[in-house]
């Protein structure tokens, strides 16, 4: 069986995201997508809350599980016996921030392999950033955004301004 894991912050989940995951369930017999923490960004969501969300949105696919790890990514792979890693690329500045991780994941283990896909061009633009700027500004982000991470944001920040 063929497994490859999906890793990233989500915070939030696009609608992106989801077109990766969707396309890499096709390719492969099991894909985990892996909600990790961002040492460089402070999050909208704790890892359960994007756990939950990406749950909500993937129910069809049932070769897909998520799960919320604090560990490198490495030793993950190691720890469930795989060695493929997905990564999406939305531009030139993904790439080489991938390839930069991709060829340290593959010194800290030469087996580790990363396939690289790329955005489809309706969400290669987007981020979770900007959309989280949009939605906070109440924009219309309803193409980039599954419906329930948008509730779930506005209930942040509405609790945030009260």
């Amino acid at each position: 069986m063929k497994t490859a894991i999906f890793p990233g912050s989500f915070d939030p989940i696009t609608n992106g995201h989801l077109d990766l995951i969707k396309r890499a369930s096709k390719i492969f017999d099991q894909l985990i997508v892996v909600v990790g923490e961002n040492t460089h960004k402070s999050g909208m969501f704790t890892a359960n809350e994007r756990k939950q969300l990406i749950q909500d949105n993937i129910k069809n696919l049932s070769n897909v599980k998520v799960t919320v790890e604090n560990e490198l990514t490495v030793d993950f792979l190691h720890r469930i016996h795989a060695n493929i890693i997905v990564r999406g690329l939305r531009n030139n500045n993904d790439f080489q921030y991938e390839k930069d991780i991709a060829q340290m994941n593959s010194a800290l283990d030469h087996k580790i392999e990363t396939i690289f896909m790329l955005a489809r061009p309706q969400f290669e633009f987007i981020s979770s950033s900007l959309l989280k700027e949009i939605v906070f500004f109440n924009g219309d982000v309803h193409k980039y955004l599954p419906q329930n991470v948008i509730s779930k944001m506005k209930q942040k920040y509405k609790r945030s301004n009260e």
